[in-house]
Parts: structure tokens; C-alpha cells; sequence
């Protein structure tokens, strides 16, 4: 079928109730181009409840399009499809109820042909709400991306091709081509079939060619097998990726890109890639993008992924729904490895309106549509069917766990089955005597890791998750590290993945997984920090701790890397422990906090900072941490020693008293000096800069310009205590849709740009930057020139022109 994108010349407002509107109580509409965030856009709302989301309220939305159809299309199937809308999408054609969609993560498409007026201007409208129905900031509205699908009756159906890859060896790749044809007319039809196989240069490497006969209203699938010789095989590494070109000759063609890999797994070699055993280096990741809210743009997804990899991680689970077709795109071609994720809940609740009160009836459409779009993604290797089900502990939780991973199964058999279990909460019925058992009730809420590992190797645990993971080709388990030596012994045939781990204890997790071949990898929660379940990973002092943190907290707090794509010193510390970093890496507590008590969750790293400018705690005690793989670290202040530690843990801490200038760490390794690292005072008037992730960007197919704001001094030093109000103008040929900080607890917008409509679009906004740092997201609007011009209070201003190509 012919795919056109199908964003452009929405309008969107808060759904209305049609009587208040015939008593004259309209709200207008207004032009959005998707995808698009309806809740980014509100105001957030202290609340008991709302920290879940963020403290942004849900609501009702509706969008409507007008859009020709032209005559002759009249007779052909036309179909719209969408990505993602959250969530209980609801769609109208002329008035018309055409379709739903409970699930907020699941691609769903309308067959439109028939509300259709041919010759003539059409009108769609999709309502959908969101309302305490997700643990984390879930976004609401089309977030993701539309299509128009027009095509012959008889065609290849959408998502119809699907290519695989089950016999390689070093001589030749045999290649499977499946292929569904649909034939809507009233006769039997039959059509020539033809494959070409083209390797990453464009050259075609294999074809094929043969019939297929499709009886009236139904469908039918062509097999064929073809062989590659000598192939270029998809890695982490190398992500060759070969295209498929299938042409239904005289109707139809469809063109799809994979990537030959072979996948093994035992309990000796563990996971294997290519024949080579690899352990997942692990990032959990939610689908927000930060200051761009839940509007999954393409290249915000290619960019994640981009710094992912670039700070060592080989995997991304996505946590705890389906991935963006946009981020599988970007992980095959950057060779990143995906868990993908059906659900958060089954049919047991985790919030008052959530997807549990639709899951008996849509879950098998929704794990269709997972696999239809995984299918033809090298990176997938395994799916994940729950998140944390409080039902795996029961008889009827895994009779479900068994259901649903059969269903994967025989949808794709080319992949593992895996479903993240939290053992603890499989026995929360019993928790209060268990709790007891392990560690003491007035204790144990100290370190929920503690507990939860305590809880997991009971015999309780083993007993009643016994079925669940007997279901599963890997053993997920959540916060349950505590099970890999003993179910080493009990289940020695049980592969085991941590599909969510504390980032305070990669060191032991990892060195765990590298321990034991049974043990495949290492998730952390998170790799990138989110929007919602505020404060769980923020710094606490004093002497109780509390989960939640109150308005006007944003953000989780717990990534390694935070919302605006900055890596925080949690990442080089893991990229140490991986064994990625020779160089040893300096962080420095802030110094407002010394002397309290640190009292942050297993989730919080400790409160540092890359810095060493703190200007107005000259002379105050400070806390150094070196992060080094190491035998002992050296600290010296302005070329003063403050001696020698050992490192413990990968980590060593140094007290000093705060004064300007240079802040170095020597890492040794059998006494002799394996690396350096450096920190400098910012020094003199502090400069505004502004840097561009690329010069030059697409018009189209969701690309975006990134824009760095840094306060610094002339030597390029982050000015990490100056911030100041940033205001930014964009004009020309683009559009401001994000701007804000990784400030966690902010009562700042992300979207609240000042426009102003002149000759020449003109966006202006102002934001607050944190630890010296600010980010803009523009989105092109055409060819041509975008200009970005920043000023700062006391900074001379700074201006960025990128320029906008239209595809080649």
C-alpha cells in the first residue's frame, strides 16, 4: 500500500460535552502538528495521588482532521493508522464511530474506505483521556505517528511481509520471505510475486519469483526461501542491515529492511549473538522525552539511543509497554539490542482506571500488534510479557503467564519469551510474616533492596513462582539478585535476566552477572531518567526517608542519564564497572549537605557533581568521590596531596576544604599510574553558549535540531553555580516544542512558548537553566534557514543558524 504521513492540519482541544456546547459553552480548537502531547501542554496540580504522573492532571481530548479523498480512490482500500494514541482512543469518520483502541501503546489502523466521501473533504476525529491510569507520566493524546494507507484490493497486507533468518553458517544466510496477501474483490485472483534482496551498499545479493492464489475475502501467504551468500551479519558492533523489496507485479510492493543474526541460549554459554556469548549491559527506559513530553519524534529517539550506546549500554528493555516503531528503527541501525515489553498489568490492578479493565478482552490484539511491528527488527531478542504482575505468585497469574507466552510463541518463534517478575510482590499476601522471617520489622524498610532480595530467596518465592518462570525461555527478575547463586543450584537449567536492578549496586550485580553463565545481563532502573513517580532516585538527608516527593518534583531522579541527554556521574561509574573506562572519574557532594546524613533510596546515587567551582563555600569542608578500576587513588588540590585510598568498590572518598582552582585524581594500578582525571574552577564573566546537536537537518521524516545552552567561562568550564534565566527566539523555517532543564522539582513548562504570528514565524520562551545547563528542541517546518538566538542576564548573547534540506 502507498504510505504518506498523515501529521499535518490537526486541530485539537479538551473534549467537550456536546449539550454544554449547544448552550454555547464552546472551547476552540486549535492547529497542532503530530506527534503531540495534550498533557505536556497542562497545568499541573499539587495532589495526594498525582506523583505518579508528575502532578499532571488527565483529561479528555479530541483532534479532528479535514482531509480530501480524491475520485479515484474510489474502489481502493484506504486505511489510517496510528501508532500510539493514549490511551481508550476513539475514532469518527463524517460523524461515524469507525474504531478503538483501549491500550495507549499498541499501533492500531482504521479501515476507512468505507465512511469515506470520494471527490470531496473528509473529516476524522479521535478522542482519547488519560486519568490515573499509569504508575509514571504516561502523556495523552496522538503521540506517535499517523499514516494514510491507500492500496488495490488486492494487495500485500500492512505489516505483510516478514522476513527471517533461521539457518546461517559463514558460506551462506538462508533468508525466509513470508508474505500475506489480502484479496477484498469478489473473485479468485492470482498475481507473479517477486523478492530482491539488497545487501547495506544497495547491491542485490538474491531474488526470487513465484505465484500466489488468493480466494475471494480471504487472505494467503507465499513462502519463500532464499540464500545469501557470504553474509554480512547484524551485531552490536556492526549493524549491517540488508533491505527486502517484494512486488505484487501490477498491484502492490512493499519494501522492509532486517538483518541476518542468529540467536542461541543455554545455561553453559548463555546468550549468544552470532555464536559469540554476550551479556546485556542493560538500560530500562520509559517512553517520555523529557522536555518533548510523550510526542515520540524520531530523531529524539535515534538520539536516545545514540547516548545510550554512547555510555555503554548494549540493551534497552522498554519499560513497561511496546517501543516506538521510531526507536526500533534507530536500535537496528546503531546495533542496540531491545527487550520489548508488553504490559504493566494484567487483569489485577496497579491504578484505579489502567489498562486491567481492558486486558481480558484486547491483550491478544495488543501482543499481535507488539509482534507484527518487532518482527523484521534485528535488534529485538527477546519479549517481555509483564512488568511486576502481582499475579505471577498464583495458580490463575501463571495459567495467564502461560497463555500469553504461548501466544509470542506462535506469532514468532525466532525469539525468547521473558516477564519481569518482582518476587516480593508475587507474595504480597504473605509479606508481613516473611518480612519478619528476614530481616526484623522494625528494620527492613531501611533498604527496600535489602528486603526485596531478603523476601526472594524464601522458600515461599521459589514454590509459588515456580510455574510462572517455568513458562518463560528466560527468567526475568526484578531486585532479586539474591536468586542467582541459589537458583544456580535449585533450577540449574534456569536462565536468568535482571530486567530491573538498583543503579547503587551495578558493581555486585555485575559482578554476578559476569560470575555466572546462567545470568544473561543486568537492567538498571533507569538508564534515561522520566517524567513521573517523582523523587524516587532524588538525594534525601536526615532520618526517614520517604518514596514520593511532593510538588512541584518532576522527575524520577534515578537515571543515569537525565531528561535533557547529560550524563550524570552515575553513568561513568557504571561505564567503570563494565570495564569500558580506563580513566578514573571525579565527583564532588555538594557542599551545602556536608556533614548531614544521607538517606536517599537504593534508586539515588550520591549528590554529586562533576564540578569544582562552588563559589561562597570557600573554606567549607567538601566530599570528593574518585570512581576508578583501580588499586588506589591520589587527590591533589592546586597540586597539594590529600593523599592515597584505596579503592573500594570502584570508589574512593577524599575530605578537602573547597577553595578555586584545580581539583586532579591519579588513578594506580600495581603502582603504577593507570589514568587522570581533572576537574578546573570556573573563573571571570560567565558566557552563554549555545551548541547544535547538527548543522544541517531533514525537513521531513520526524527530524529534529537539538540545542545545548551552557553558562561557561572564556576556557569553556561549566559555571555550574550561575544560573540565570535563559530567553530564547527562534525564527525562520522552524518551531520551538521543548525547552527546559533537568531541573527535578521546577514549576517550569516545557511547551510554553510566547508566539507571535509576523511575516517571518517567531517563537520566544524563557527558562531557568540547572547546574549550568539548559536544552532547546525545534522542530523544522520546511526547507530553508532556522535561527536561534539565546540571551542571558550579564552574557553576551549567542546566536546558532541550522539549516534545513529538504530529502534528497
Amino acid at each position: 500500500m502507498i504510505r504518506t504521513s498523515f501529521n499535518d492540519n490537526w486541530q485539537v482541544r479538551p473534549k467537550t460535552n456536546p449539550f454544554a456546547e449547544l448552550s454555547g459553552q464552546t472551547v476552540p480548537y486549535r492547529e497542532v502538528t503530530l506527534p503531540h502531547d495534550a498533557m505536556i501542554e497542562q497545568v499541573r496540580v499539587p495532589s495526594e495521588e498525582g506523583g505518579a504522573g508528575g502532578y499532571f492532571p488527565g483529561g479528555e481530548y479530541e483532534y479532528r482532521k479535514t482531509f480530501f479523498v480524491p475520485e479515484e480512490h474510489r474502489g481502493k482500500r484506504v486505511v489510517i493508522e496510528f501508532e500510539g494514541v493514549y490511551r481508550d482512543a476513539v475514532v469518527f469518520i463524517n460523524g461515524d464511530y469507525a474504531g478503538q483502541r483501549p491500550y495507549g501503546y499498541s499501533l492500531f489502523r482504521i479501515d476507512a474506505d468505507r465512511f469515506l466521501r470520494f471527490g470531496q473533504d473528509n473529516e476524522i476525529r479521535v478522542e482519547a483521556r488519560a486519568h490515573q491510569d499509569s504508575r509514571w507520566y504516561s502523556g495523552a493524546g496522538i503521540y506517535r505517528d499517523t499514516w494514510l494507507l491507500v492500496g488495490e484490493v488486492v494487495r500485500i497486507a500492512p505489516d505483510g511481509v516478514r522476513v527471517a533468518t533461521p539457518d546461517i553458517d559463514a558460506e551462506r544466510a538462508v533468508v525466509e520471505v513470508a508474505t500475506t496477501v489480502v484479496n477484498d474483490s469478489i473473485e479468485i485472483r492470482t498475481a507473479d510475486l517477486l523478492i530482491e534482496l539488497r545487501d547495506v551498499a544497495g547491491a542485490v545479493v538474491a531474488t526470487g519469483a513465484g505465484k500466489i492464489t488468493v480466494l475471494p475475502g480471504e487472505s494467503a501467504i507465499a513462502r519463500q526461501r532464499l540464500y545469501v551468500r557470504d553474509p554480512a551479519l547484524w551485531s552490536v558492533a556492526e549493524p549491517a542491515l540488508y533491505t527486502c523489496d517484494v512486488t505484487l507485479v501490477g498491484l502492490d510492493s512493499e519494501r522492509v529492511t532486517f538483518g541476518i543474526r542468529s540467536l542461541r541460549l543455554d545455561p553453559v554459554h548463555g546468550l549468544r549473538l552470532n555464536g559469540e556469548s554476550v551479556k546485556l549491559r542493560g538500560a530500562c527506559v520509559h517512553h517520555d522525552n523529557g522536555v518533548l513530553g510523550a510526542a515520540t519524534h524520531a530523531r529524539a529517539e535515534e538520539r536516545r539511543v545514540q547516548i545510550l550506546k554512547e555510555a555503554g549500554f548494549n540493551a534497552i528493555r522498554m519499560s513497561h509497554h511496546p517501543m516506538s516503531k521510531a526507536m526500533l528503527d534507530a536500535c537496528d541501525r546503531l546495533g542496540m539490542l531491545v527487550v520489548d515489553e508488553a504490559f504493566d498489568v494484567w487483569t489485577s490492578a496497579k491504578s484505579p482506571y489502567d489498562y486491567s479493565l481492558s486486558f481480558p478482552e484486547w491483550w491478544a490484539r495488543d501482543i499481535e500488534a507488539m509482534v507484527a511491528k518487532d518482527y523484521n527488527h534485528p535488534s529485538v531478542i527477546m519479549y517481555s510479557i509483564g512488568n511486576e504482575i502481582p499475579e505471577t505468585g498464583t495458580p490463575s497469574g501463571a495459567a495467564w503467564g502461560r497463555k500469553l507466552a504461548e501466544k509470542v510463541r506462535a506469532l514468532d518463534g525466532t525469539r525468547y519469551v521473558t516477564n519481569a517478575i518482582n518476587n516480593m510482590l508475587a507474595v504480597m499476601s504473605e509479606l508481613a510474616s516473611l518480612r519478619e522471617q528476614a530481616a526484623g520489622i522494625n528494620t527492613l524498610m531501611a533498604d527496600a533492596g535489602d528486603m526485596m532480595n531478603a523476601v526472594a530467596v524464601s522458600d515461599v518465592v521459589t514454590e509459588r513462582t515456580a510455574e510462572s518462570y517455568s513458562v518463560l525461555d528466560v527468567a526475568g527478575m526484578n531486585y532479586s539478585d539474591s536468586r542467582y547463586a541459589l537458583d544456580r543450584e535449585r533450577f540449574p537449567d534456569r536462565i536468568i535476566l535482571g530486567t530491573e536492578t538498583f543503579p547503587t549496586r551495578i558493581d555486585r550485580n555485575w559482578a554476578l552477572v559476569q560470575q555466572y553463565s546462567t545470568v544473561i545481563g543486568d537492567f538498571t532502573w533507569t538508564g534515561w531518567d522520566y517524567l513521573g513517580e517523582v523523587g524516587i532516585g532524588r538525594p534525601q538527608y536526615g532520618s526517614t526517608p520517604t518514596h514520593v516527593a511532593p510538588y512541584p518534583y518532576l522527575l524520577a531522579g534515578c537515571g543515569d542519564i537525565d531528561i535533557t541527554g547529560h550524563r550524570r556521574p552515575a553513568s561513568y561509574y557504571r561505564e567503570i564497572v563494565f570495564g569500558l573506562r580506563t580513566r578514573p572519574y571525579l565527583a564532588v557532594w555538594r557542599p551545602e549537605h556536608h556533614g548531614q546524613t544521607f538517606i536517599g533510596s537504593p534508586w539515588a546515587w550520591s549528590d554529586t557533581l562533576p564540578s569544582w567551582t562552588w563559589p561562597g563555600h570557600e573554606g567549607a569542608p567538601v566530599t570528593v568521590e574518585v570512581y576508578a578500576d583501580a588499586d588506589e587513588v591520589e587527590v591533589l588540590l592546586n597540586g597539594r596531596s590529600l593523599g592515597r585510598r584505596p579503592v573500594d568498590r570502584f570508589r574512593a572518598a577524599f575530605e578537602a576544604r573547597y577553595e578555586p582552582g584545580e581539583l586532579l585524581a591519579i588513578a594506580y594500578r600495581d603502582g603504577v599510574e593507570s589514568g587522570r582525571d581533572v576537574l578546573r574552577s570556573a573563573t571571570g564573566p560567565v558566557r552563554l553558549r549555545a551548541e547544535g546537536d547538527r548543522p544541517v537537518i531533514s525537513a521531513t521524516g520526524g527530524d529534529l535540531a537539538y540545542i545545548t545552552l551552557t553558562l561557561t567561562d572564556a576556557n569553556g568550564t561549566l559555571h555550574t553555580s550561575a544560573d540565570r534565566e535563559v530567553r530564547l527566539e527562534v525564527s525562520g523555517t522552524g518551531a520551538l516544542i521543548g525547552f527546559g532543564s533537568a531541573n527535578p522539582s521546577t514549576e517550569e513548562r516545557f511547551d510554553a512558548a510566547e508566539r507571535r504570528t509576523t511575516e517571518e514565524r517567531f517563537d520566544a520562551a524563557e527558562r531557568r537553566t540547572y547546574d549550568g545547563r539548559a536544552l532547546a528542541v525545534v522542530r523544522p517546518t520546511g526547507p530553508g534557514k532556522i535561527r536561534l538566538l539565546a540571551s542571558a542576564p550579564d552574557c553576551d548573547p549567542a546566536e546558532i543558524i541550522i539549516t534545513v534540506e529538504s530529502p534528497s
